[in-house]
């Protein structure tokens, strides 16, 4: 009864509304990668590591409202939601955060220079892949609607239109995903080997931001599936 009162105390009587609020920190935290690396194509390391401070602060902020949902949560919920279901999405969303950091620290600490025959290529595919977790984040943030209605219904079918698109996102992103790694073959032969191994890990890490965002939508439709 402890733990129930202090859950409802930090969260309400929903641990909805915290995954919700996760999503959101963890939205704003991979959108910090879109200036970041406008200043790394220019390569102003100052002021791609002031983005980077704030890319960080905004992970561990997510982090804290994991922490203290996974803390939390009772290990039995009297609502249609299940609690492995809440920690699987929970993970999920927070991989998109740790990626994001992922990306962001190994460019900055080994000064990864964008070649500027790729750089427009990599900003269109990094947008898409961010355009993927926000398509994650408004599904996600249809979940107190349908645990309302019992994740069936009109607001049902709402939500399995709104996966079906975040999942073309991610259709467009392996589509963009290969022309890019294309054409950084092409220059290869420019640069150092080392320089060119991390810069397919860049790639594929970015391209983990919108696996994991689809991820994130195949569980909630899981979920509408029970």
């Amino acid at each position: 009864m402890a733990q129930s009162n202090y859950f409802s105390r930090i969260f309400g009587s929903s641990p909805v509304t915290p995954l919700q609020k996760h999503i959101d920190k963890v939205v704003l935290c991979v959108e910090e990668l879109i200036p970041y690396f406008e200043f790394v194509i220019k390569n102003d390391w100052e002021q791609a590591a002031k983005t980077q401070e704030k890319l960080v602060q905004l992970e561990n902020e997510a982090d804290e409202i994991k922490n203290e949902l996974r803390m939390s949560i009772p290990s039995s919920l009297f609502m249609p939601i299940d609690r492995r279901d809440v920690l699987e999405v929970l993970d999920l969303q927070d991989h998109i955060a740790n990626k994001a950091k992922d990306i962001s620290g190994l460019t900055l600490g080994r000064k990864m220079s964008m070649p500027e025959s790729i750089g427009n290529a990599y900003m269109e595919f990094l947008k898409r892949c961010i355009d993927a977790t926000r398509q994650a984040q408004v599904a996600i943030n249809e979940l107190d609607e349908l645990v309302v209605t019992g994740f069936r219904g009109d607001e049902a079918i709402r939500v399995k239109k709104m996966i079906e698109e975040l999942h073309v996102i991610e259709g467009e992103t392996d589509e963009i995903q290969v022309t890019l790694r294309a054409e950084l073959y092409k220059v290869e032969k420019e640069l150092s080997p080392i320089d060119v191994m991390f810069l397919y890990k860049i790639i594929e890490w970015t391209g983990d931001l919108a696996d994991s965002a689809q991820s994130t939508g195949n569980r909630l439709q899981l979920m509408l599936a029970k």
